[in-house]
């Protein structure tokens, strides 16, 4: 049995990943931690887990995690889970990390859109980044796993096989998603206060949403093609799940047909990625890993629309296929 602790256990992200890991027959949670006064039981936060797990939210040290676990999954914000990531490691844990701090290439690009200097700056570039079904050869041997966003996760998906097979240019590629409430976590907000958002459907950051150089990045690594999107986010009156629609320029004369072709070959061995002749909808996936996508070439260009459940696919879910690829456990292990 592995020993896993969550640290920041009182969010959206944190209540799924424990729900997926007390059906994981080779994972026992021995740790959860919160900076809360009192140290609550953990149904007190999350009243779905009564008499399910017997333990407290506590403030505990790297020491203690160490001597209770053997891998940390880390729901802490940016900047704060870089703060103590080092420690951990240093202290032999193995590590999935929820947030952004692993996810980009380079300090300078980290300073530019969070804002911040980056508190570890020297993993940034080597970390591996945590999405199974581009980078699995590299997940084993981790020590540290930068789990993707849940935009980019859907964007990804959608743009890789297109990208790697040089069926699309590299430029003008138009990212447009929609996702739900739940995506802006658990902490209140004015946008995210139900008379402000219910019967609504709105844009936000446009041009600056900090998962555009994730996208680029990542996209480029897997590909090796330098890529520029538009990404657009808009929130949506529901609870879960992400819609993706990509708009990109063909190179060449390309049928549907040969498309999903495509995808299905790209994806031949991913359970989590299903390639659709139909439409994909946000309920398809709702409280599942799987990533619903198809593709339409549409007045000369090539439309993908895919669609993920942000805390699962984009969140919790992820880290577990990323926690069984760690430890040799088959992928689908309290996924499927």
């Amino acid at each position: 049995m592995i020993r896993v602790g969550i640290l920041g256990a009182t969010g959206y992200t944190a209540l799924e990943a424990i729900r997926i890991l007390l059906r994981h027959p080779q994972a026992t949670i021995t740790a959860l931690t919160s900076r809360q006064n009192g140290n609550p039981h953990v149904s007190q936060v999350h009243p779905q887990l009564a008499s399910r797990i017997d333990l407290r939210l506590e403030d505990l040290s790297v020491g203690t995690l160490a001597e209770r676990c053997d891998c940390v999954f880390s729901c802490l914000p940016h900047g704060a889970s870089a703060a103590v990531v080092p420690d951990l490691l240093a202290a032999n844990l193995r590590v999935v990390d929820f947030s952004a701090d692993y996810r980009l290439t380079t300090p300078e690009s980290y300073l530019e859109w969070y804002e911040h200097p980056h508190p570890d700056p020297e993993r940034l570039g080597t970390t591996v980044y945590g999405l199974p079904e581009l980078f699995a050869d590299q997940i084993p041997a981790a020590k540290l796993i930068a789990n993707p966003g849940c935009y980019p996760t859907s964007a990804i998906l959608a743009l890789a096989p297109l990208l790697t097979n040089r069926l699309i240019e590299t430029a003008d590629i138009i990212v447009d998603s929609k996702s739900g409430i739940s995506g802006a976590g658990r902490s209140p907000k004015l946008t995210t206060h139900f008379p402000e958002c219910n019967e609504s459907l709105s844009a936000y950051n446009v041009g600056r949403h900090r998962h555009t150089p994730e996208i680029d990045q990542v996209l480029q690594r897997s590909t090796g093609h330098e890529v520029n999107v538009v990404f657009t986010p808009h929130l949506i009156p529901m609870d879960r799940g992400i819609l993706t629609t990509t708009y990109s320029r063909p190179i060449g004369q390309h049928g549907e047909e040969e498309l999903i072709d495509c995808f299905r070959e790209f994806y031949e061995g991913k359970p989590f990625v299903r390639v659709k002749e139909n439409l994909p909808a946000t309920k398809d996936v709702a409280g599942t890993n799987f990533c619903d996508l198809t593709v339409r070439v549409v007045r000369g260009r090539i439309v993908t629309v895919s669609c993920i459940d942000n805390l699962i696919k984009g969140a919790a879910g992820a880290a577990v296929q990323n926690f069984n690829g760690m430890y040799g456990f088959p992928e689908t292990t309290a996924l499927w």
